[in-house]
């Protein structure tokens, strides 16, 4: 290569902030707060919380645990993910009954680059689809962003999983591909729908987030006035 001819290389980085790993500290917000798992204040209720869904087994479907057959099987299980350090594992409470109702995890914690993933993402039929479930999922982005400082949040997901696709653009990630035959789960091919957000998007994002978490939103009986809008 001549003296004359440059090479593209990509923007300088700043050097990243201390303590970009999750620090298991609450996350309070209007309807919900998250709060690291406890076997002791959260089993009971999440095992509750699911074993009267009217589609036994559906929220596992796309997961690599579950369905659970006895509660002493999730208590086992919720017992090792509560002693875990990537995944960390949060509960979803409800202000409204103080009651956990589902359950979350920040993951991949990659601090030397700026990068992590959530997910492990699960939620009672009760939740889903309610403001509270889409609060839970807002605090976990801007505790990625405002407190941690990523730079890049992952979302993954089975490229069948057709709702958490979609909810994926809804909260205002981005596409970036598929990985074919990325893993085996439950003895079938998992082909992962790979998503992300940049601190850069960050700002639109949480501005988005914010008009429609206001309390102006919604009627009298939680329903949205208007549709969430990050784009």
């Amino acid at each position: 290569m001549s003296a004359k001819e440059t090479r593209n290389v990509g923007d300088k980085v700043d050097p990243l902030p201390p303590g970009s790993k999750p620090d298991l500290r609450p996350l309070h917000g209007r309807w919900m707060w998250l709060e690291p798992v406890s076997v002791g204040r959260h089993a009971l209720q999440l095992y509750e919380s699911f074993i009267h869904d009217d589609k036994p087994g559906h929220v596992w479907t796309y997961l690599g645990y579950g369905p659970f057959e006895a509660f002493e099987v999730f208590e086992e299980w919720l017992t090792a993910r509560a002693a875990a350090r990537d995944p960390w594992f949060y509960a979803f409470i409800r202000r409204a009954d103080g009651k956990a109702c589902g359950m979350g995890s920040f993951m991949r914690c990659d601090a030397a680059n700026g990068v992590i993933e959530i997910g492990h993402i699960w939620m009672s039929p009760g939740l889903q689809r309610m403001r509270e479930a889409t609060e839970a999922i807002y605090l976990m982005i801007r505790h990625c962003f405002d407190d941690l400082g990523v730079r890049r949040l992952e979302w993954k997901c089975d490229a069948l999983n057709v709702p958490s696709r979609r909810a994926a653009e809804r909260f205002g990630f981005t596409f970036e591909g598929i990985f074919r035959q990325h893993m085996i789960v439950k003895g079938r091919n998992r082909d992962t729908a790979w998503y992300a957000m940049l601190d850069r998007d960050w700002h639109r994002v949480r501005d988005g987030f914010e008009r429609w978490l206001d309390p102006a939103n919604f009627d009298a009986q939680g329903h949205q006035k208007a549709k969430l809008r990050v784009a």
